[in-house]
């Protein structure tokens, strides 16, 4: 008979520097495994200590606190009768016996898991690729791992198929996954049957896709199933997505986790049986990366308790959300997770009765509770009649906590004094909106929302101390045309469910405006959003210089322009607040430019590009 192992994949939330309710959080969900007949639990990455912890991995004290909170947590497991299930958790440990140097992040962190079983640490490992791309800076926290942990599971002890054979179960961590060589290669030389790997991999348009295609190849490299769970929740500027795998030998995926949902995923896997004669210990391996790395093979007994052949894995292929509806969740999930985390009680936010603000408040209602949602109307003379009647349109339908304050006659006591006049005089109703935002904030507690979106923060328009004025700001990676977009999406979901639209409609199909003058239109500064936003996303997502933009096919005088922009408000996006990366580049972790910058694209002769 072909062994048969019952795992659970466990797509959870965790919180960065919470030791102790992660610990908790580790032990209720491996509870809940055991009740569904589970063998082996799978944690995400460096799950007691959240992730990504980054300089705190360098500080001895929280390394020491998550090497403790480990050894506590195995006690707790087998306290709570759970020791007969083998946990995969993620943690942060430290390499000993290295010299300090020079270029070694100090105290030799690594990003480890660890293998807990009948109140023991059994066996640990690390993650053996470090990326340091994109959002990661993972050589300034990390030294590398250089074990493979292999651990033998009698497989009758969870499903209970009674063959009283055992099955090898390889570990790996995150990027050893993305990564050619190391642990993968390793485990195929084990002969592991099955790879399990916790993940934090954060969310960003089409990377699902991507992560199905990874886990087919990597287990057919290995020639093994595979066990990929990945981290649920938000961390500052990441949104971790979840959408766990299970893909089985065959190369057929077998489960698949829910997107921003927390879940238990279990599943039945046929593995092949260990070979006996293969014994317990250390042997050293080619890695294919240039490296060597250690096998360490464990045997784990079997548990004291019987077998739960009645009970069904809950396996399941989680239905995929379509590209609009998982930029929503991971928006809204992002501001929630920024709100419960940092203590935040409620929000606050400008609602100007633009398409902008109109989504932010929806966001946030749908985060937290239109109850915990405060909205300030602070029209100027230059508000139109439909800006203040559509806010309060927006008031009604969400029922969120709103008060109108007039900035006219503040406006015109600091007019008096400081006598202004054009952007200036412009400029000064955006700070008056946000010193009343944050001495509103400072009185009753909430958390300013800003309302930028990501076309604006690239082309600078936006006010420092104004309308950039805030904690957080959940549409920063948004573009504008997606802002419509996202806004159309949120009311057709409402109208399915049989509810009133959130929106109002003249909120989305209006001309944007600042309304900072008579008449003012955004088309009066910016190009069109249509035409802008693709030009955007080639210069700042994919780093296209002006050559490649004008041979992609963008008009050159408006190419020009916004280079110019977008180089020139460096200094305001780093003044900015932090918001939810939902896209391959996003303003912050993701793109650093020097402030101080006298570099500027090459053009050829003006005549050329035409007038900016």
């Amino acid at each position: 008979m072909v062994p048969q192992i019952r795992i659970a994949l466990a797509q959870v939330n965790s919180t960065v520097g919470d030791l102790a309710a992660n610990s908790a959080a580790v032990v209720d969900w491996t509870a809940r495994a055991a009740a569904a007949g589970a063998r082996l639990v799978v944690f995400p990455e460096m799950m007691l200590t959240g992730y990504p912890v980054e300089d705190l991995a360098l500080r001895a004290s929280f390394v020491d606190s998550s090497i403790e909170a480990l050894g506590q947590t195995a006690d707790r497991l087998a306290d709570a009768g759970l020791g007969g299930i083998a946990v995969v958790v993620g943690y942060l440990d430290r390499k000993a016996g290295l010299r300090p140097r020079v270029g070694l992040p100090s105290g030799a962190p690594l990003d480890a898991a660890a293998v807990l079983y009948d109140g023991a640490v059994v066996v640990k490992s690390a993650k053996h690729h470090l990326p340091n791309y994109g959002v990661f800076d993972e050589f300034r926290y990390f030294v590398p791992g250089d074990v493979v942990p292999v651990v033998r599971l009698d497989a009758s002890a969870g499903s209970g198929s009674g063959s009283g054979e055992f099955v090898d179960v390889a570990v790996a961590v995150c990027e050893d996954l993305w990564q050619d060589g190391g642990p993968v290669a390793v485990a195929k030389q084990a002969g592991a049957a099955l790879l399990v790997v916790p993940n934090a991999s954060p969310y960003e348009r089409g990377k699902g896709t991507e992560r199905v295609e990874l886990c087919l190849h990597r287990a057919a490299e290995a020639g093994a199933a595979l066990a990929y769970v990945n981290m649920v929740g938000g961390q500052d500027e990441l949104v971790f997505d979840g959408d766990s795998i299970v893909v089985d030998a065959t190369g057929a995926v077998v489960a698949r986790g829910p997107q921003f949902d927390e879940t238990l995923i279990t599943v039945d896997l046929d593995l092949p049986a260990a070979d006996p004669a293969i014994p317990d210990g250390d042997t050293t391996a080619d890695a294919h990366d240039g490296t060597t790395m250690t096998i360490r093979r464990v045997t784990l007994p079997p548990p004291p308790e019987p077998a739960r052949a009645s009970l069904q894995a809950t396996t399941a292929l989680a239905p995929r959300l379509d590209d609009l509806c998982e930029v929503y969740r991971a928006l809204v999930l992002g501001v929630r997770d920024y709100v419960r985390k940092n203590g935040f009680a409620s929000v606050i936010l400008a609602l100007s009765g633009g398409i902008d603000s109109a989504l932010t408040a929806t966001i946030a209602t749908d985060a937290i509770g239109a109850d915990r949602v405060h909205v300030v109307l602070m029209p100027s003379k230059y508000s139109s009649p439909h800006s203040v009647t559509d806010a309060e349109e927006l008031v009604k339908r969400q029922a969120v906590q709103a008060r109108t304050v007039p900035i006219a006659s503040v406006v015109t006591a600091f007019d008096n004094e400081l006598h202004l006049h054009g952007l200036a005089e412009e400029n000064l109703q955006a700070r008056v909106r946000g010193m009343m935002l944050m001495a509103l904030s400072n009185a009753e507690g909430h958390l300013v929302l800003t309302t930028g979106n990501k076309s604006e923060l690239a082309t600078g328009y936006s006010t420092l101390y104004g309308d950039s004025a805030g904690g957080f700001a959940p549409i920063k990676d948004v573009p504008k045309t997606l802002v419509w977009a996202l806004a159309r999406w949120r009311n057709q979901f409402a109208e399915k469910a049989g509810e009133d639209q959130p929106i109002p409609e003249n909120s989305i199909t209006k001309p944007p405006s600042a309304e900072l003058r008579p008449g003012q239109l955004d088309s009066d500064s910016l190009p069109d959003y249509s035409v802008l936003d693709k030009i955007l996303d080639d210069y700042v997502e994919k780093d296209l210089g002006a050559a490649d933009l004008l041979a992609a096919g963008h008009d050159p005088a408006i190419v020009q322009r916004v280079i110019g922009l977008v180089d020139r408000a460096e200094y305001k996006r780093r003044q900015y607040p932090p918001g939810p990366k939902i896209s391959a580049k996003n303003f912050g972790r993701d793109r650093r430019l020097p402030i101080t910058n006298r570099w500027r694209e090459p053009f050829g002769p003006p005549d050329d590009v035409g007038t900016p």
